[in-house]
């Protein structure tokens, strides 16, 4: 089995459980770190001619990180694609384990199943929190609706303020964002890779969370950690 994969996570997760499936993955796969495979651009600009020459049998794509033209060119070019849709915790312990089905994995993966507990064994968060979760700076964006990060928040007891706005990932002007006057502003280091000193202070008296993106928004190995991770984080928020 040749897999391509163009989505960071389930490069991890791929990797992790199908050793030596992978043949190419994009430039944004940090994990598992030192993976050693062709490297075939970003996750929206991928080189199709690259993937192609490698020959894989399986492409595994995501229909949010991944644009419909690049895949249909895969496919027209004789590619098999397979398209996951990732938008809350069940979902994702459906769709991983269809991907490692179909990478001929056999046996469950331990971490799948650590997760899976992990996860289903949360304790009631008690007292909720509202949230303002921005993505992304000039210009701002922040989770809306229907997103996978939504729910993981929605589960350790964190509502954002935009979980009904009409966009997945709205722009919202800095000072609405200021207005909605959260209990915590959740400031991941991805996308944009937001830091102490470069996102908290758009936010004056408002306590502030820098987050894991990996936690936050991955789906793979690192969903086992993910509430232990972002739980320190979020009790940690500062002002």
């Amino acid at each position: 089995m040749r897999v391509v994969s163009l989505v960071p996570s389930l490069t991890e997760a791929v990797a992790r459980s199908a050793p030596g499936a992978l043949v190419g993955a994009t430039d944004w796969c940090t994990h598992p770190p030192g993976l050693d495979v062709v490297r075939v651009g970003g996750t929206k600009n991928p080189a199709t001619d690259r993937i192609l020459s490698l020959a894989p049998d399986l492409v595994i794509a995501n229909e949010e990180e991944n644009r419909a033209p690049d895949l249909t060119a895969l496919r027209a070019a004789g590619a098999e694609v397979l398209v996951t849709e990732i938008r809350d915790v069940p979902q994702a312990f459906r769709e991983l384990a269809r991907v490692l089905d179909a990478c001929g994995v056999t046996a469950r993966p331990r971490w799948l199943d650590d997760a899976e507990r992990t996860w289903s064994s949360l304790p009631d968060p008690g007292t909720r929190r509202t949230a303002v979760v921005p993505i992304w700076r000039r210009p701002w964006m922040v989770l809306g609706r229907d997103t996978f990060a939504g729910d993981v928040l929605a589960r350790l007891g964190v509502g954002h303020v935009h979980a009904t706005h009409p966009d997945r990932y709205p722009r919202v002007p800095l000072e609405d964002l200021r207005a909605s006057a959260p209990d915590v502003v959740v400031l991941p280091d991805e996308p944009y890779r937001f830091t102490a000193d470069d996102g908290p202070e758009a936010f004056p008296g408002l306590p502030c969370a820098l987050v894991s993106g990996r936690h936050l928004t991955w789906y793979g190995p690192s969903l086992a950690e993910a509430p232990r991770v972002l739980g320190e984080a979020l009790r940690a928020a500062r002002p």
